[in-house]
């Protein structure tokens, strides 16, 4: 090797990078240059000269950066054949770089360092200690040199832990000898750390900014540290590296690396022994310079590097609430501080600050203190209750959205969110989480809670409305969801509702402050607005003061009528403009008010049950007053009272005088005719129409509401109807009709006479709206409602996860033209229809289940062309019908009724998804050569989701019928479950309908084909749940058959493409493995052709198979502990385990084990032979699709 060659290749090498990283290159020379450098890389054999004259100081940083590169390169995949004397020299010219080769601390280029570090500590890696035991003194010596090398020294020390304890990015024997020999010096690197970290402050106050170079690197490198090792280095010395944190807090240039410091070493878990003197920092000095700090920061106004901090700050006090918490009043006998007073106003600081963010970091601590046995009785918290509910009263307000300036916390919100949706839906969980916190704290203080609930009530019932700048389009001078007289309203709501309802948990019955409460109703009651969203905040007190009337129960009538009123709220009396979605939130709000009350209360609300039927009656009457939701919202809760008749006859004659209307419509012949013939039904709903304005015209609406309404009532009777829950009461009123062999008794609907007459015209309705997807039907919509039968705009982003506008949600009208309104009839109506026959089982048990030919009506109606039928719409059918329906079927039913209905289902849903995850596969095989489509809300994407959910739906619904026995699962599938075992219990059994189910060849044969085949479906969820619930109790229930040689290993195949597939993902991979290992060791002695399978597997070591498999077969041998064996095992198939795209293609880097330090390790049997081997492409011929 001569000077000259050097020089010349460095001269082409300096080109290239330049080509590389010149802007105006064109593609073709930057890909020559590339791949010129990238071969040098590769194979020149005089790489380390050339990398280190390129990294001379005198070249430019990018030229550097390169040679810098280059000498990485050699040490990460050369090392292993390197000479002892060549490694030396390039270790000995790297220390130089870092003595003198590089430009001074404050000039020298980031990047630069930055790789100079790693160079290091990829020779740390590969020689430390046993063949460079020198190595701390040398980076000692190094940084005595000056600023330049003690910053360099502390990036190295960062690395080396980060890729040792964080990222663990190396084998596990060097890692070992690597953190023993770290741990055994501890003390020297931290008292390193320390001393340098002191030094450089000291100098830095005199004002020199290099210093606080070396500051900012100790902070950072100490911060690596803090996480792992022995608490004992970081309380060592009376605290002195918390107690100069603590200082630092007050360095502009320092305290947000002190902050981090800070916060890793308070968050510690451990022995509570350990974390002892963390105390300290509850003590005079530390609560000092913290609070000193965070004032200053706060003064400041808001600037990003301040507001930071302040996040830091707020974290660090909220972990050592947390340890305050675990220390107080545990076995380690730790007082409360005498600071305690001084902590809780600190955090109240935060608590009360405009950032939302801040607030909202708070509340899980103030929930501990809260609900901490020994903290909660201190007197000084409970003082700070008020202070807190005030706090809350504030916080609760939704004010800060990012696009306004309507509150000084908008300012920060625009530092923390992207958008309003975003700020919404972060405000709507940190609601969520005030509303638990503020219940505990009444809990403790329930009498505050209410006093302060009334008094904002109070004042806000007397306050003016303020609409704010924005009108809504609901109506002139009404609230917009923005109106400082809404948001205020909101909040008071959730304030009242949240500290009433605990306040009756809380005190005893003869503590209630019944008076105070009454009046408070009694001022809600006669409070009038014509505005729909502070009606509806007024409908909520309602029933958050409802409770009250337990204990006057003469207020229930004002109640009602109240209520009843909200029913038929308009904002302008007869407007012909359709409703928007506040005013039909307000009618919804009163319904359900008026269902609540009736379900909590029916014993209140019985001795008026008569004003409350006439109430309804009269409502009924008009046909056009209500909607067909809201009619039966009312009928619901007339059905919920009657159940309090608890007499049979009484209750039967009610139902049948509420459904008399519904029956006599339902069975009219017009009626019937419409129904069962899918042309008459589109012309009666008149969706075969061409309609000139959308928004205003329908003249079939009035048809479809009676259709609806049938359904409706139906669906509320069946769902509602019960019989009295105790038995005596229901022997007593003629529900109980006999009892089962096993004794239970068996009851009586007395609903069921009247539903059951209506059954025929409803399995009718269900096969027309079926065959409505036909394509000659679908050709039978008229020009407006060509899209009639697809999904509501709403659906679609739901399942794409868009998020809502936010103000459209309540300005807008609920269906904005006839399309809509006319998606949305039939989504309801089939939805509406399968709810019925999924409740239909539980409502009137064995009178439904023995209906004649149940099976075959089934089959006719629900399971008719659904070939036609879109995935969004079989996924309601299977999730609101039929898992309901089998989930509730007495097991004496199983042959009639489920498995005549179930065999063919799984056999036309399993060809159903495999041939759709087909399409996606070739699909996305395409895309790769053709630009996919960038536009998310892509009809390809969504119908992908789709397939995805609605066979998620599948698995889940062959999970609940095969039932393994849900006791055995409380399965969470974790990253080390290979480490930890938490794979799914061998002794998993199907229920009695999965092995009924099994006993039929056909299903047999569907089930176990569906399961194993979805294991290689694009889709991780069903994935992990299909192995771990599904795969190997139903493979089990045909193991003891004669199963073919074919079918086994195309079962073994199956888990192993599965593993391609979703190897990348750790909780699959560990599944699938477990599922792999059970399958090859349950049936490898029976079948030799599974070992065939495994010869096929890329890069399998042959011999150790042989061992493996030798082992296998002769018991004797079988010694190794399941979990070694199974380790083994995975090594032999590591070849078909996929990886994520990102590793797919990344030269291996091979770290070699040095002599021990420590005790002989038993060597693991066939590790090295599998530890050496490299990745495979797949199991190639076994698994082209």
């Amino acid at each position: 090797m001569s000077a000259e060659q050097v020089s010349s290749l460095c001269e082409q090498l300096v080109k290239a990078v330049t080509v590389i990283m010149d802007p105006a290159s064109t593609q073709r020379y930057r890909l020559e240059a590339l791949k010129f450098c990238e071969e040098f890389k590769e194979k020149c054999p005089i790489c380390v000269p050339c990398g280190l004259k390129l990294a001379e100081k005198t070249q430019t940083a990018i030229v550097r950066h390169f040679g810098l590169q280059i000498l990485e390169h050699v040490v990460k995949f050369r090392w292993n054949s390197m000479p002892r004397l060549e490694k030396v020299y390039l270790k000995n010219n790297v220390m130089g770089l870092i003595s003198n080769g590089t430009q001074n601390i404050l000039e020298e280029e980031s990047h630069i360092k930055d790789v100079l570090s790693r160079i290091v500590v990829e020779m740390i890696k590969r020689e430390w200690p046993q063949h460079w035991p020198d190595m701390l003194k040398e980076l000692d010596t190094l940084s005595k040199q000056g600023e330049t090398q003690t910053e360099l020294v502390m990036f190295i020390l960062l690395r080396l832990a980060e890729d040792v304890v964080t990222f663990q990015t190396l084998p596990t024997q060097r890692r070992r000898d690597i953190q023993q020999t770290l741990t055994q010096n501890m003390e020297k690197i931290f008292s390193f750390l320390l001393t340098t970290l002191q030094q450089n402050v000291n100098k830095y106050r005199r004002m020199a900014q290099a210093n606080c170079r070396v500051g900012i690197a100790a902070l950072n490198t100490l911060a690596g540290y803090i996480d792992w090792v022995a608490m004992s280095h970081i309380t060592a010395d009376n605290c002195k590296l918390l107690e100069m944190l603590c200082l630092l807090l007050n360095e502009p240039e320092l305290q947000v690396g002190a902050a981090e410091c800070l916060l890793i070493a308070v968050s510690r878990k451990g022995k509570l022994e350990d974390r002892k003197p963390l105390m300290v920092l509850f003590g005079d000095v530390a609560m000092h310079y913290i609070l000193s700090a965070a004032q200053t920061a706060d003064g400041e106004g808001l600037v990003e590097k301040h507001y930071v901090f302040l996040k830091r700050l707020c974290q660090v006090l909220c972990a050592l609430g947390s340890q305050l918490c675990a220390l107080v009043g545990s076995d380690s006998d730790v007082d409360t501080p005498a600071n305690l007073g001084k902590y809780l106003d600190s955090f109240l600081a935060f608590t009360t600050h405009p950032s939302q963010f801040l607030r909202s970091s708070t509340q899980i601590t103030w929930g501990a203190l809260f609900r901490h046995e020994i903290l909660s009785r201190d007197p000084l918290l409970l003082a700070m209750i008020p202070k807190y509910l005030r706090a809350s009263m504030t916080n609760l307000v939704k004010v800060g959205f990012p696009s306004k300036t309507d509150s000084p916390s908008c300012e920060y919100s625009r530092f923390d969110f992207d958008s309003d949706e975003d700020f919404n839906a972060f405000f709507n969980s940190f609601r969520a989480q005030q509303g638990e916190v503020m219940r505990m704290a009444c809990r403790l203080d329930p009498r505050t809670g209410f006093q302060m609930a009334g008094e904002w009530l109070k004042y806000q019932l007397a306050a003016a409305v303020d609409i704010g700048p924005m009108n809504s389009k609901t109506g002139e001078g009404l609230c917009s969801i923005f109106s400082p007289s809404f948001v205020q309203w909101d909040a008071m709501t959730f304030f009242s509702e949240s500290v009433i309802s605990q306040m009756f948990r809380t005190l005893d019955k003869e503590e209630i402050p019944v008076n105070d409460g009454i009046e408070l109703l009694q001022l809600v009651l006669n409070f009038e607005t014509k505005d729909p969203l502070i009606l509806s905040c007024v409908l909520t007190n309602v029933s958050a003061l409802f409770p009250f009337v337990t204990y006057r129960p003469e207020y229930l009538p004002q109640v009602l009528s109240k209520l009843f009123t909200a029913v038929t709220f308009e904002v302008i009396e007869e407007s012909k403009a359709p409703r928007t979605r506040a005013v039909k939130n307000v009618r919804r709000h009163a319904c359900s008010s008026i269902i609540k009350m009736c379900r909590d209360y029916p014993q209140l609300v019985l001795p008026n049950f008569e004003m409350l039927y006439n109430h309804v009656k009269q409502l009924l009457s008009n046909e056009l007053l209500l909607t067909q939701m809201e009619k039966c919202a009312l009928m619901e809760a007339l059905v919920l009272i009657s159940n309090q008749f608890k007499d049979y006859q009484r209750q039967k004659v009610f139902l049948e005088e509420l459904m008399s209307p519904v029956a006599n419509l339902w069975l009219s012949e017009e009626m019937q005719r419409v129904l069962s013939d899918p042309e008459a039904f589109i012309s009666y709903v008149g969706a075969d129409n061409k309609i000139a304005d959308p928004v205003l015209e329908d003249p079939s609406g009035l048809n479809r509401s009676r259709i609806s309404f049938c359904v409706y009532t139906i669906l509320g009777v069946v769902k509602r109807a019960r019989w009295p829950t105790t038995l005596e009461e229901a022997k007593a009123g003629g529900f109980v009709i006999g009892c089962m062999p096993s004794g239970n008794p068996i009851y009586r609907n007395p609903c069921t006479e009247q539903v059951l007459k209506l059954l025929d015209n409803l399995l009718a309705l269900i096969r027309t709206h079926n065959n409505l997807y036909m394509p000659e039907m679908v050709a039978k919509l008229g020009e407006t409602f060509a899209k009639a039968l697809d999904m509501l705009e709403v659906e679609k982003n739901a399942i794409l996860g868009l998020p809502q506008p936010l103000l459209e949600l309540y300005d807008s009208p609920v269906y904005k033209t006839i399309l809509e309104r006319m998606q949305g009839f039939f989504c309801t109506l089939y939805d509406n229809c399968f709810h019925i026959l999924g409740n239909a089982g539980p409502s009137m048990q064995q009178d439904f289940y023995t209906v004649d030919g149940l099976a075959s009506q089934f089959l006719n109606s629900a399971f008719v062309n659904l070939n036609n039928i879109p995935d969004y719409r079989l996924r309601p059918m299977l999730r609101v019908f039929v898992k309901p329906l089998v989930l509730s079927c007495p097991s004496d039913h199983y042959e009639t009724l489920l498995c005549p209905m179930l065999g063919p289902l799984f056999t036309y849903l399993h060809v159903r998804l495999s041939q759709k995850w087909q399409v996606i596969s070739q699909r996305s095989i395409l895309c790769e050569e053709d630009t996919a489509d960038d536009n998310p809300e892509s009809q390809e994407m969504l119908e992908e989701q789709l397939v995805r959910l609605l066979t998620r739906e599948v698995m889940d619904l062959i999970s609940k019928e095969d039932g393994v026995h849900a006791a055995a699962f409380s399965l969470l599938v974790d990253d080390e479950m290979m480490s930890t075992d938490v794979t799914p219990p061998s002794s998993a059994e199907l229920t009695e309908l999965g092995k009924s189910l099994m006993k039929q060849e056909d299903v047999c044969t569907a089930l176990l084909i569906t399961a194993y085949r979805s294991l290689s479906w694009k889709d991780t969820l069903s994935c992990q749940r299909t192995t771990t619930q599904l795969c190997w109790p139903l493979l089990k229930q045909v193991l003891t058959g004669s199963l073919l040689p074919d079918a086994v290993t195309w079962f073994f195949t199956g888990v192993l493409k599965g593993l391609q597939t979703h190897g990348q993902h750790d909780g699959c991979m560990a599944a699938l493995v477990h599922l792999a290992f059970q399958i090859y060791e349950a049936l490898r002695p029976r079948y030799a052709e599974l070992k065939a399978v495994m010869e096929q597997i890329p890069e399998i070591q042959k011999e150790s198979l042989e061992q493996f498999d030798s082992k296998l077969l002769n018991p004797t041998l079988l010694k190794v502990a399941d979990k070694r064996r199974k380790d083994n095992f995975k090594r032999l198939i590591a070849g078909c385990i996929g990886k994520p795209l990102g590793e797919q293609f990344r030269k291996e880097v091979h770290i070699r084990n040095l002599p021990s330090l420590f005790k002989k390790v038993k060597p693991s049997l066939e590790t090295d032979v599998l530890e050496n081997n490299e990745d495979g492409e797949g199991l190639t011929a076994l698994f082209e699709p």
